[in-house]
């Protein structure tokens, strides 16, 4: 039976589970903040703001491609465009290079942008600043056959995705033509700050963890952790903050679950499971050890948990 108009609306502006309140307010502060700029002058306090704010967003992305935010298909598809306006990037590569790339493989040898593809096992500021080009690189292809595949088989997908691009490139287009100074510091360089981030994310979880296929078994049986050692754990303030991004392997394990879930699935089934190396406690502590206080001292370096003739370049 049809239900009612009114509780068809109310259907519709629900969200999954109410902590996306939290996401809400993120989605609207960064223009928020943009806008005041814009028309107020550079603000250095502001500014710091609205840069920590393009990471949570790319978390949002993140987790609504995972677990779409609302119950209503409507609300879904535009919350899709406000990311991509705010992002600077469609939202859809998400499935192509993340949910059918990177979950699928786990940071494997067929992971397109696993850490050690590009100049062996590292773990240091300049592969870290370096990925997210590296893996640009290597996932623009995927989206380019992604979306030829899709314009084959379903052209209202393929549309869809198309409107996206449109959409960023005409915000970038109006923008800069209105003032292109303006743009670029309140509204494109945080955008790249933020897809920086994202893609270098993928560094913080990985680089030194164990990138040999998770589901050869025998290979793994002898070391701690075995399967479960393909990510770091960051369980410091970065989770309230940015959506329990850091508990990484509590991610992969359950990917449909809520961001809010993952400190429970952490502490009760995956903390204990993984090589302790790789449950790290806060983040910034974590890039100043072995980014730079390991660029000087040894001691201070993460140590890779693959044995050296497992690598696949």
């Amino acid at each position: 039976m049809a239900l009612p108009p009114e509780a068809s609306s109310r259907g519709l502006l629900r969200l999954r589970h109410w902590r996306d309140w939290q996401s809400l307010a993120y989605l609207m502060a960064l223009p928020v903040l943009a806008a005041w700029q814009w028309v107020n002058g550079f603000d250095v306090l502001l500014y710091a703001l609205m840069l920590f704010l393009t990471l949570g967003v790319g978390v949002i992305h993140h987790n609504h491609v995972h677990l779409r935010m609302w119950r209503g298909r409507r609300m879904n598809r535009l919350t899709d465009f406000w990311i991509t306006l705010l992002q600077g990037h469609p939202t859809f590569v998400f499935w192509p290079a993340h949910v059918a790339n990177h979950h699928r493989h786990r940071h494997g040898p067929n992971d397109v942008a696993r850490t050690y593809r590009f100049g062996g096992d590292t773990n240091h500021l300049w592969g870290y600043l370096l990925h997210p080009f590296q893996a640009v690189w290597v996932l623009v292809p995927v989206f380019v056959g992604w979306l030829a595949r899709l314009r084959t088989h379903r052209r209202g997908a393929w549309r869809y995705c198309i409107a996206q691009y449109v959409l960023w490139l005409a915000s970038w287009a109006v923008l800069l033509a209105v003032d292109w100074q303006k743009a670029l510091l309140f509204v494109i360089v945080p955008q790249l700050h933020g897809l920086h981030w994202l893609l270098a994310t993928n560094y913080l979880q990985h680089a030194h963890a164990d990138g040999r296929k998770p589901y050869r078994e025998e290979a793994l049986r002898d070391t701690p952790g075995g399967r479960l050692n393909y990510a770091r754990n960051f369980e410091g303030l970065v989770n309230p903050l940015l959506f329990n991004i850091g508990l990484h392997t509590a991610h992969h394990e359950n990917p449909h679950a809520h961001w809010s879930e993952l400190t429970h699935l952490h502490r009760t089934r995956y903390r204990a499971q993984v090589d302790p190396v790789l449950n790290e406690g806060g983040l910034v502590p974590y890039m100043l050890r072995v980014f730079v206080l390991g660029a000087v001292w040894p001691r201070f370096r993460s140590r890779s948990l693959m044995p050296p003739d497992s690598f696949t370049h």
